[in-house]
């Protein structure tokens, strides 16, 4: 079949084997880490922003979707091409440009993997701390299109709180550079924090100045089992209340940790209807200091196991764990709805218990695990496809799930976005002004509503 007169006239614009129109090419940036997929007309692979801003100045012109993608390790759908179109991936895109250690700056292009910039930072004693789990195969892109976080977002915030400066491609083909490199800059809007969290419904970031810190020279990790979630809630609480900041707390339920034992072989794993990490970080002495203090507040707890872990090292192997949660859920061979609420600290104990209710009720297995630090909880709705009426059981599910969370003045997604799994509760998220806000924004800088179309604005 012939490629439209549009996209073989696109093909001869841009540099050999940036448009691909292969089949095989097309399924494989047909979707991301959720459950929908669709193909795309063409895939474009620029290695370059004059090329991509050519590719927009064209699909302007011709009105042809563009759906910019990072890795495709989203968990929304939020690359998936819903209107086909051109798939515009940034994978080419992967330089390193500048590591400026007296400015504490990093510069990087869109494709460049976070795990990448992250140990190359470190190597020269500096820090960069947005770490979700997929950071090994996530984009640098995809983390600010996301604005992503991570476990260490508890103590060091969020993507947004990194990113100075971008460049990006608009819908028509212009280039703009929003923000800069210092650390603090008030001339204008913040278009720059508009950019991060954009789903790729405003425009195409090409390139990110991000804030560098000084590397922690120290860590330390404890770990405690404990006997139900509601007690790992009243111990999350007793951890702030004595003044502890943790770079990280995590927690984990019964589910979670019975198939984690699983697929690890940790006997411990599977001792506990609960666990808890903290994570210290700072100068080593200070570290040891607090570890030890936080260690006997952890006893006072009654738990059935704590572990420490001390430096970098010994702390990895235990977060290698931690990494393994979301692997150990797929490996029970049921399907994995993925929900990244996030509730008022304060709403932790009532969330646990709400979600004991739900699984009861709806009869299907619910899986809690993450960033407790923050009420960041990935609440894991499991089914089988087989199961009678299970379509309907987990949309209701779901359902109950968000509107609770919005009683508490919770929201639907903490890191993953919207995309198109939560699309649906979209309306109910937020209120008819700010969905008419947010579409004056996308009419204002995607007027012929080509970038990322079919998603929530």
């Amino acid at each position: 079949m012939k490629p439209p007169l549009s996209l073989g006239h696109l093909k001869r614009l841009l540099p050999d084997g940036e448009l691909r129109l292969e089949p095989a090419v097309l399924e494989k940036y047909a979707g991301d880490k959720w459950f929908a997929r669709h193909l795309p007309e063409a895939v474009a692979l620029p290695r370059s922003t004059a090329s991509l801003a050519r590719l927009l100045q064209f699909a302007s012109a011709h009105r042809l979707p563009v759906t910019a993608r990072g890795a495709g390790f989203g968990y929304v759908g939020g690359c998936v091409p819903a209107r086909g179109g051109i798939v515009l991936s940034l994978e080419r895109m992967n330089r390193i440009k500048e590591i400026h250690a007296g400015d504490f700056v990093a510069v990087a292009e869109a494709g460049v993997i976070l795990q990448t910039l992250q140990d190359a930072v470190e190597r020269q004693g500096l820090y960069y701390p947005p770490d979700p789990a997929s950071r090994a195969d996530c984009s640098v892109g995809g983390t600010v299109a996301t604005n992503a976080g991570g476990p260490r977002c508890l103590k060091y915030g969020v993507t947004r709180d990194y990113v100075l400066g971008l460049q990006a491609v608009l819908a028509d083909g212009t280039v703009v550079a929003l923000g800069g490199r210092t650390h603090k800059n008030k001339t204008g809007f913040d278009l720059t924090r508009l950019m991060v969290g954009s789903e790729g419904l405003l425009g195409v970031v090409t390139e990110v100045t991000l804030k560098l810190i000084p590397l922690p020279p120290y860590r330390a990790l404890l770990v405690m089992g404990l006997n139900s979630m509601k007690a790992a809630a009243r111990a999350i609480g007793a951890i702030f209340a004595d003044g502890f900041l943790p770079s990280a707390l995590e927690v984990a339920d019964e589910f979670t940790l019975a198939a984690a034992a699983r697929r690890t072989g940790s006997r411990r794993l599977g001792s506990s209807r609960a666990l808890l990490m903290v994570e210290l970080d700072g100068r080593e002495k200070s570290v040891r200091s607090d570890a030890q203090a936080l260690g006997r507040l952890l006893r006072a707890q009654g738990p059935v196991f704590t572990q420490r872990a001390d430096g970098r090292e010994e702390c990895e192997k235990l977060w290698g764990l931690r990494r393994e949660f979301s692997y150990s859920l797929r490996d029970t061979g049921l399907v994995k709805l993925n929900q990244d609420i996030a509730v008022p600290r304060s709403r932790l104990e009532d969330l646990f218990a709400f979600t004991a209710r739900l699984q009861k009720k709806s009869g299907l297995p619910i899986a809690c695990f993450g960033h407790a630090g923050d009420g960041n909880i990935h609440v894991n709705i499991m089914y089988d496809e087989n199961w009678p009426g299970v379509k309907g059981r987990t949309r209701a599910a779901l359902d109950q799930l968000f509107r609770q969370v919005l009683a508490w003045d919770g929201v639907i997604t903490g890191e993953h976005g919207i995309g198109l799994a939560k699309k649906p509760w979209w309306p109910m998220a937020v209120s008819p002004a700010v969905r008419t806000m947010h579409g004056k924004i996308k009419a204002c800088l995607d007027p012929k509503g080509i970038l990322n179309p079919g998603k929530f604005v």
